[in-house]
């Protein structure tokens, strides 16, 4: 076909051509295209004046709290909030576990704290036992430097480690947003006051609803970050120390059987691996013979 009718082929058939073309460039702009509208369309919103249409696109959440950074540290604020979580490990002496386990459970009493989780193990064979215990305590962080020092005494300290979390942004960002919420919530309810369609109030007490568990999301996330500061995590492992005859034991008889059925194993699996090279080197070794006998 020559080049002036492969042009009139495709004037004729311009409508598929034009539709392959769209076909091709859609993936490159129509997702720019589509975030392009997408942000115009989220910087219009006003959150401070809701209308009955901004009420039902809110039922789209169902109810949960929209987002809030985590990590705003809020430098501005003077009254900083941190929260301690640390982890101690200590070893205690032969045969005094038991007694150190009572210890760190007396100050968990004496100091109105809360003992989360415990786990106690037993390692080794009998008659040479050790046991090792962790424990997640939960402390009024008001006394979190008094126990910590107690806790320390109950064995010698293997390992300590402790992070402080500063919660300050956080605790902003929530405040911040339960405010704007409650006072949502409030325009809703006068704009359900002044409905006068039986389908408007159905729409706001439904949204209303949603914003009311929007709202309780909010006063359980604010008072998560509040127990956070007045209370500190501290994890405990107790171990004791093992003896140094704990996994020296003598061989059972029927360890000694069993290796001794796996040597003969092996010996007869040697024998048949190489029996087919021994036939093999006979029989050359029995042609060679033959060959200089004749």
């Amino acid at each position: 076909m020559t080049l002036k009718e492969q042009l009139k082929t495709v004037k004729q058939n311009w409508l598929l051509a034009l539709v392959l073309l769209i076909l091709i460039l859609l993936p490159l702009f129509g997702t720019t295209t589509f975030r392009e509208a997408t942000r115009g369309y989220s910087e219009s919103l006003d959150y401070g004046a809701p209308t009955l249409e901004m009420a039902k696109s809110s039922a789209s959440y169902g109810g949960i709290a929209p987002y809030y950074q985590q990590d705003n540290f809020a430098p501005e604020e003077q009254d900083r909030l941190i929260t301690k979580t640390a982890s101690l490990s200590s070893e205690v002496e032969r045969g005094t576990f038991f007694e150190a386990e009572a210890k760190l459970k007396a100050i968990v009493t004496g100091t109105n704290s809360y003992l989360l989780n415990q786990n106690t193990n037993k390692y080794g064979t009998e008659g040479w036992q050790s046991y090792s215990g962790s424990y997640q305590i939960k402390v009024d962080s008001q006394k979190y430097d008094a126990i910590v020092l107690q806790l320390k005494e109950i064995g010698e300290v293997q390992s300590f480690d402790e992070n402080a979390e500063d919660i300050t942004g956080q605790q902003k960002d929530i405040q911040v947003e339960l405010d704007a919420e409650k006072d949502r919530l409030v325009r809703y309810q006068n704009m359900l006051a002044e409905a006068t369609s039986t389908s408007e109030k159905i729409d706001l007490s439904d949204r209303i609803f949603n914003q009311e568990r929007t709202i309780k999301y909010l006063e359980d996330a604010l008072s998560n970050v509040e127990n956070k500061v007045a209370y500190s995590t501290l994890y405990v492992n107790i171990n004791e120390k093992q003896s140094g005859y704990a996994r020296v034991v003598l061989v059972k008889f029927s360890e000694l059987i069993r290796r001794l059925v796996e040597s003969f194993n092996s010996l007869l699996s040697l024998l048949f691996w190489v029996l087919p090279y021994a036939v093999v080197v006979a029989l050359v070794w029995l042609g060679v013979r033959w060959v200089r006998n004749r």
